[in-house]
């Protein structure tokens, strides 16, 4: 698989990796065993960048993923810490509870040192405190975190911390129907020097192409929970796009997948074809999904046509319901 920087992490990293949150929780229930499996599979295929997250299953994931990840060499695990905080308000953001949280997220990895660590869509208020940054610098100084970064919601947020000297990733949702990072977000962290992790990146498996409008989720399944931002920014859940009209702009993207290749795949290379893009991210619940998602990166990239394609579903369909926000 074809590699890139992450940032200023100083690590290559493939192309397409996996996004874990499924292996916590939220997305049905995935049985140890598989998780472990799915792990397998897309490390076979060339994937060297896991993303985890204190929360997702408060620490399932992580455990998972410390338990695959043990004694290999390659691999890059990145967590998140930020949403354990209860009320998320910026004075919950200190410098010994980022120690607890990530003494808590080494334990789980089985790291002393952990490669990657994200504040996970804190209170946008958060961005803009000197403080934050000086105490992420301290984690990295007692050997607490290897690197930093953070994970956003908006676009001015990614712009602030990209602004900071020793933020070495930002992770945004960019893909097919998620658009916005590209005019200002990516070339700004291309220009600084910082790596950019694409997340949602199939809008929460509407890129799949397999959902119609009689597809249900299961009670314990943010599709089905958060639709409306019931428990979260609603854009974490197919990407902030009405389900109706995310199935119907989905059925013209799959109507442009190319021979041999599927929607999913499409979706895919169309975020690794984004100049500025260090990996994306795809979620995978069974290993045949981490193992199609991983050939993605095999794919060509994209023709003329198609783009222009894709880009007219965006304008006709998705634009009205997204552009102005996040």
């Amino acid at each position: 698989m074809e590699t890139r920087a992450l940032g200023r992490t100083g690590r290559q990293v493939g192309v397409v990796g996996l996004g874990c949150w499924q292996l916590g929780g939220d997305w049905g229930t995935v049985e140890p065993d598989t998780a472990l499996a799915v792990l397998e599979a897309a490390a076979d295929a060339g994937a060297t960048f896991f993303d985890t997250a204190d929360v997702y299953g408060d620490g399932r994931s992580e455990k998972l993923v410390g338990q695959f990840a043990a004694g290999r060499d390659g691999i890059t695990v990145a967590t998140k810490m930020g949403r354990r905080a209860d009320p998320q308000v910026p004075e919950a953001y200190t410098l010994d509870v980022y120690r607890a949280w990530t003494d808590r997220s080494r334990s789980n990895l089985g790291v002393d040192t952990l490669d990657l660590v994200q504040l996970h869509c804190p209170p946008t208020p958060v961005y803009a405190r000197e403080q934050t940054w000086d105490d992420l610098d301290t984690l990295v100084a007692e050997g607490r975190v290897a690197a930093y970064g953070v994970s956003v919601e908006t676009v001015d947020e990614a712009l602030t911390a990209i602004a900071h000297p020793h933020v070495a990733t930002v992770q945004i949702i960019l893909n097919v129907f998620r658009r916005k990072p590209l005019e200002r977000v990516l070339p700004a962290a291309a220009a600084a020097g910082v790596g950019i992790i694409a997340r949602v990146p199939l809008a929460s498996g509407l890129l799949s192409g397999k959902y119609d409008e009689h597809t249900t989720f299961d009670a314990s399944d943010h599709r089905s929970y958060n639709r409306h931002g019931e428990a979260f920014d609603v854009g974490e859940t197919f990407a902030g796009v009405p389900f109706e009209v995310g199935v119907a702009a989905a059925r013209e993207v799959a109507a442009l997948t190319p021979d041999g290749a599927t929607t999913a795949q499409l979706a895919l290379r169309w975020i690794v074809d984004q100049p500025g893009v260090s990996v994306v991210i795809p979620g995978a619940r069974n290993p045949e999904q981490a193992r199609a998602n991983a050939a993605a990166a095999d794919l060509a990239p994209l023709d003329e046509p198609t783009l222009s394609a894709l880009e007219a579903v965006y304008a006709d369909r998705i634009a009205e319901h997204v552009a102005d926000r996040w």
